[in-house]
């Protein structure tokens, strides 16, 4: 089943607190668990860049709105509590949204910010179903997606020469060939640059760099090309392309422990490694540090 929008975790969130005492997050995370069905494997899924749970996020926030609007408090530090307006929405067996929050002056509020509060800035209409984090983290990974796309296109425009030269780059910048010393081979069965693996240079990395259409596919051939060029070579095997590989190729390089790197990720690792791209901006992103609080009290 889809997993359950942070919305749809209002009214379980209320149900858990409705005997009037003080519950933990991870107890009423269980409680929303067990009432929607949200199996082991769901609740750990995370978010790629971050690795917080999606679910734990979602209960997270619902518990957050469900506090701005004043319908449960926090008593005690780590501790939920149900307020006397809380207990009146289940009292009244009301469907808890986000539209039905905003009849609450203090979510308005909350949800429309300081500056808007100021300025009296028309609040704006509340639809989105993902949270804050998840709607940074989809962005983040739109925009990559967009810049992986432009690079290849730009990659595209190289020479095999200047292919073979960025991949050097890009594996330098991973921490393999050492300073930096790489030998260029020619004329042997499809090895296009040999690195050193480590920066002692004890093993050796082969490389095939194959330039290819970005609709196109590396078929099994070219793989087992690659194999029986490497076959008695004391090293291991590396076969990028800006295309894609067939299942076939994907088996045989599998069999014989050669590492594909298609475009996809290809273009990504460029982007965490900062090979041919800068950076515009970086935006940190904080949370409470609970710790800090408690260290208080001492």
């Amino acid at each position: 089943m889809p997993m359950v929008k942070f919305h749809e975790c209002f009214n379980y969130v209320l149900l858990c607190l409705a005997d009037d005492n003080p519950r933990k997050m991870t107890e009423i995370c269980e409680f929303v668990a067990k009432q929607k069905n949200i199996s082991e494997e769901e609740q750990a899924i995370k978010l790629e860049k971050s690795g917080q749970s999606v679910f734990y996020g979602r209960v997270g926030w619902a518990r957050t709105y469900l506090k701005k609007a004043g319908l449960i408090e926090y008593p005690k530090q780590s501790y939920v509590k149900i307020t006397d307006e809380g207990k009146k929405v289940l009292a009244e067996n009301q469907t808890v949204d986000l539209n039905f929050l905003r009849k609450y002056e203090s979510f308005r509020n909350f949800q429309a910010g300081p500056s808007a509060k100021r300025n009296n800035e028309e609040i704006l209409d509340i639809t989105n179903e993902t949270t804050p984090e998840e709607i940074i983290e989809n962005t983040f990974l739109h925009i990559n997606k967009q810049l992986a796309g432009e690079i290849l296109d730009e990659i595209l425009k190289l020479t095999p020469a200047l292919f073979e030269k960025l991949t050097l780059r890009l594996l330098n910048k991973m921490g393999y060939g050492g300073s930096g010393v790489v030998t260029k081979m020619s004329g042997d069965g499809g090895i296009d640059v040999i690195i050193s693996e480590d920066k002692l240079g004890l093993r050796n990395i082969y490389i095939q760099a194959k330039r290819y259409a970005l609709d196109g596919s590396v078929g099994r051939p070219e793989i087992q090309g690659f194999v029986g060029a490497i076959a008695n070579k004391d090293g291991k095997g590396v076969f990028i392309t800006t295309s894609k590989f067939s299942e076939p190729a994907k088996q045989c390089a599998k069999e014989n422990h050669i590492v594909l790197i298609d475009g996809e990720r290809l273009a990504a690792l460029m982007i965490e490694y900062g090979v041919g791209v800068s950076t515009v901006q970086t935006y940190e992103i904080k949370r409470i540090d609970s710790d800090f609080f408690t260290d208080l009290n001492f």
